[in-house]
Order: C-alpha cells, then structure tokens, then sequence
C-alpha cells in the first residue's frame, strides 16, 4: 500500500529535519541508481534463465536428465538427478 499524499510530505519533511537540504540530491541520486542496477540485475537474470529454459525444450532440469538417462539406458527409478547425472558420466 502507497503512503497516501499526506504521509509522503510528512516523510520529506523529516528527511529534511535530519540530513538536511543539500543532502537530498545525493541521496536521490543514490537511490536512482541502486534502483537501476537492481533493474538491470532483474532483467540479466532472467534473460539467462530464459535462455537455459528454451535449451531444455520448456523442460525442467530434472526432465531434461531424466529423458536423456532414460534414452541411453539408465535406470532412474528411485535415485536423485545427481545420482543419476554421476552415472550418465560414467557411459
């Protein structure tokens, strides 16, 4: 929930009181940038879990171990994807 117009004049007005005028530039800047690093961190992020999604055919990981074990003869039943992937290396 947003702080309705009020509130945020309120909450200027402190940030005024304590850190003064001259350092609401500084501090504005600073949160502009913090905000587009963690955007850009967002998007890298999810450009490259898209990418590996789209590798694995809309897959899981765990699916995509699991079809490739099974069709070079693997048994899976009952064993964990790093089990399993210990053995693919094996073959």
């Amino acid at each position: 929930m947003m702080p309705s117009t009020g509130e945020m004049l309120i909450i200027l007005a402190l940030f005024v009181l304590f850190f003064g005028i001259d350092k609401l530039p500084k501090i504005a800047r600073s949160l502009g940038m913090a905000k587009g690093e963690f955007q850009q961190g967002l998007t890298d992020s999810s450009v490259k879990s898209a990418e590996a999604d789209l590798e694995r055919g809309g897959r899981t990981e765990a699916a995509a171990i699991t079809e490739v074990a099974e069709s070079a003869g693997v048994e899976v039943e009952g064993k964990s994807v790093a089990e399993v992937e210990a053995e693919l290396e094996e073959e």
